[in-house]
């Protein structure tokens, strides 16, 4: 049954209209509330009248879309105005969406509403067939014509908060990843006992450079892989120190001054030492269990020697790095 309804106020019916598609539209609950019928009622007469509402003048939303309307409602659907309708340097965004945005809410089910344009709501007033239709249309319209104006002599102003929040919004993603990322880190660096994320070494500080150097090998569990062009007697030294059951890989230069008997050597005391060739790697890393990586800014023979940093490196790196050597 109809209910008769005053003079809408138009700040009302501006928080109602949204922008979807790239045209104005109103919900098909929210034109039933102001004509003063039951939603299921509008959809029935549209129904019955199909011919009347092509897809230009109404269509029906989305999952996704619906989502967005609930989640998200970026539509600039009020603004103020002076009593010369000149408009004011205020614009506020509809708040006024309620998450409860199905059709047919009435009967229980949960269907994906309808939404009308400028011409579904003319052509509406003449399907319900009412004064009270009649009248809400005409001040609908009245302000459909009025944003429409706003939105166009204002284009770009709203392309540049557009383009300021698709901005603001990669930010938030790339600053919401690097977030995860560090967190892993600092996760694994508690896992394995990492103290310290970087540091530098001086000239001298050989005995310091190497103690640090064996904390780092203290971590691995299962697997040591050393890529370092400068591979001696020297740096096996140090890695004899690893625990047992830990293997040893190395990507070391081809001319190298290790030699096989080298390797068996240490093979018969400390299993299991893997010798490859590469002249594809410039830096040295180390890494631990394919879960930590150092970067370390000299050859491990010549640690202390002179001036020298590490630091940790992003793990994600690891299979890109063992993938070019």
């Amino acid at each position: 049954m109809e209910k008769e309804i005053s003079i809408l106020e138009e700040d009302s019916i501006r928080s109602k209209i949204h922008f979807i598609r790239g045209q104005q539209v109103m919900l098909d609950r929210d034109l039933a509330e102001l004509y003063g019928v039951e939603t299921k009622r509008l959809n029935e007469q549209v129904k019955r009248n199909i011919e009347r509402f092509p897809e230009q003048f109404c269509f029906q939303l989305t999952r996704e879309e619906v989502e967005n309307l609930k989640n998200l409602n970026p539509v600039m659907s009020q603004f103020v105005t002076s009593p010369n309708n000149s408009v004011k340097s205020q614009i506020a965004t509809s708040r006024n969406t309620p998450n409860n945005i199905f059709s047919g809410q009435e009967g229980g089910t949960r269907k994906l509403p309808f939404v009308f344009t400028e011409q579904g709501v003319a052509m509406l007033s003449a399907v319900l067939k009412s004064e009270t239709a009649i009248k809400a249309s005409i001040q609908i319209m009245t302000v459909f014509v009025e944003m429409r104006h706003f939105l166009t002599s204002n284009a770009q102003l709203f392309q540049r908060l557009e383009f300021i929040e698709k901005h603001q919004l990669e930010s938030d993603i790339h600053q919401k990843e690097t977030d995860k990322k560090l967190d892993e880190l600092f996760s694994l660096m508690d896992k394995y006992n990492v103290k310290d994320e970087q540091g530098i070494y001086f000239q001298g500080q050989v005995f310091d450079a190497y103690a640090k150097f064996e904390t780092f090998m203290a971590q691995a569990t299962k697997e040591i892989i050393l890529i370092d062009n400068y591979v001696d007697l020297s740096v096996l030294q140090r890695l004899a120190k690893k625990q047992k059951g830990v293997n040893v890989i190395i990507y070391t230069d081809p001319k190298t001054k290790l030699t096989a008997q080298d390797v068996q050597a240490f093979n018969a005391q400390y299993p299991t030492l893997t010798l490859n060739f590469t002249t594809k790697a410039h830096d040295r890393f180390l890494i631990i269990d394919q879960t930590i990586m150092y970067h370390i800014g000299a050859s491990l023979k010549d640690l202390g020697k002179k001036h020298f940093a590490f630091s940790v490196i992003d793990a994600s790196y690891i299979p890109m790095i063992l993938k070019n050597l």
